[in-house]
């Protein structure tokens, strides 16, 4: 025994001898609390249930930290069925000492087996609907359900009270006999299930004639095989006629029929009509992504079909009638042409000018009618050789149009063949600053500025650089 104030070992003495206070009361306490704690464990070991929960709860109101006291009041609990109380003492216990406590060992016997747990979930929820039976007076569905709380937990003493009660109430006095010996099995001294146990036995004790008082059995049982049997005692069977069995026979026929009729026919119907409906609104759906795949469909389709049209026009502008590419044989002819204007020396100077012009004229075809980067490589080379061979002499033949167009003061007439001079010749000064004085003179100021700019880079150093810098000062003022 330890002081309560210091936590000292305690002598013999009232006193303790290390901080000297007085341990007399303290001492009697605890010797109170281990007497009833030792009553209890006897009692408990005589089956004495009751008795025993009496004195523990006795020892835990002198000292409420007597944990063997406390843990012993848990085991007896979960003895008697009451596993919800029983768990609530080994908690406490292991909160006022955390280690070295055999409280663990049971709440871990009970938390680690989830099957036990649920089946005491089951037994608590099943014995409070019992009573809620009870209360309203359903006592049949009470003691249905008093049975299965009894087939989960055959040692929960109130539930064999409450329905050794329930029989008594419906005077079945064995059956609550019965009942009240298991509990005394249990609990050999609980006062409730020796009340119950005395009525039962008065009731059956035999009166002063000899004659048990208890309700005179209506059925003899007997056993065949594993059946038992149910025989009604003083019930005789009344005589029938054939013709009241050929009666009841066709009432019975009649009223399977309108059983039938009435509860599997719909029944029936229903699971058709609801198979039936499952299987159009699975069908519906198979149609509907039919439609939906017939429709993408189409679309690619009507797509595909618009693009081999265009690739049909497009090859059509290509080929030529005789299946050769009209394009290539465009430039081929250009090519005959330019080589016949230098190699045919027969041909006269204004001959060889209309060969070069035929040739010029089908290179021209060629570029509105293509594109010329998207053609092969040696097709590109080609058409620049030729179109550079041609250069000179159409840049001139375009200057010289140009020139003869502004000196008669057609100047969009110049303009379009002087244009065509630059495009054949980007160096040609004379072309360009024509080509910005026609421009000027037109009313097209922006181009005019452009050209001049041109002709500026093309011959800084000239008096006719001067006076284009002056016209484009003039011209962006205005």
């Amino acid at each position: 025994m330890f002081c309560y104030n210091c936590g000292c070992h305690l002598s013999e003495h009232d006193f303790c001898t290390s901080c000297g206070v007085d341990v007399s009361l303290y001492k009697r306490i605890m010797y109170v609390s281990n007497m009833y704690y030792n009553e209890g464990l006897a009692k408990a070991e005589l089956r004495d249930l009751t008795g025993a929960v009496t004195s523990l709860r006795q020892s835990l109101k002198f000292n409420k930290n007597n944990i063997e006291a406390r843990n012993l009041l848990g085991l007896v609990y979960f003895e008697m069925g009451e596993a919800v109380a029983a768990l609530s003492e080994w908690v406490i216990s292991k909160n006022l000492r955390p280690e070295k406590n055999i409280a663990d060992d049971y709440i871990n016997m009970i938390q680690a087996n989830s099957s036990r747990l649920d089946t005491i979930n089951q037994t608590i929820k099943k014995y409070n609907q019992a009573l809620v039976y009870c209360m309203q007076d359903s006592k049949d569905l009470a003691v249905i359900q008093l049975r299965k709380v009894l087939s989960l937990n055959p040692k929960f003493i109130r539930a064999h009270q409450l329905l050794a009660l329930l029989y008594i109430d419906s005077e079945q006095w064995d059956k609550a006999k019965r009942e009240l010996v298991k509990c005394t099995e249990l609990d050999r001294n609980n006062v409730q299930t020796l009340t119950y146990m005395k009525e039962v036995d008065r009731m059956l004790a035999p009166d002063e004639t000899g004659k048990v008082s208890r309700r005179k059995e209506e059925s003899v049982r007997y056993q065949a095989d594993n059946e038992i049997i149910i025989q009604p005692m003083g019930v005789k069977e009344p005589r029938r006629s054939g013709a009241g069995t050929l009666l009841n026979i066709g009432l019975g026929l009649i009223i399977g029929a309108a059983a039938m009729y009435f509860l599997v026919v719909p029944a029936v119907r229903t699971n058709v009509n609801n198979a039936s409906q499952q299987k159009i609104t699975e069908i519906s759906n198979q149609i509907t992504a039919r439609e939906n795949t017939i429709t993408e469909l189409e679309s690619q389709i009507e797509l595909l079909q618009q693009e081999q049209e265009s690739l049909h026009k497009e090859l059509d502008g290509y080929a030529g009638t005789d299946g050769t590419l009209q394009v290539m044989d465009q430039l081929l002819v250009a090519a005959t042409r330019y080589i016949s204007s230098q190699e045919l020396s027969e041909l006269t100077p204004e001959e060889q000018a209309q060969y070069i012009q035929e040739t010029a004229d089908i290179l021209d075809q060629i570029k509105n009618s293509v594109v010329l980067e998207e053609n092969s490589e040696s097709f590109q080379n080609l058409y620049n050789i030729l179109f550079t061979a041609i250069s000179p002499q159409m840049s001139q033949v375009y200057y010289d149009a140009g020139m003869t167009a502004f000196n008669a003061e057609n100047y969009a007439e110049a303009i379009t063949a002087l244009e065509r001079a630059m495009e054949y010749d980007p160096e040609y000064g004379d072309a360009c600053f024509s080509l910005a004085q026609a421009y000027r003179l037109n009313g097209n100021n922006a181009e005019a500025i452009a050209a001049y700019e041109k002709f500026v880079e093309l011959l800084p150093n000239t008096e006719r650089a001067n006076r284009a810098r002056r016209y484009i000062t003039e011209l962006s003022a205005q």
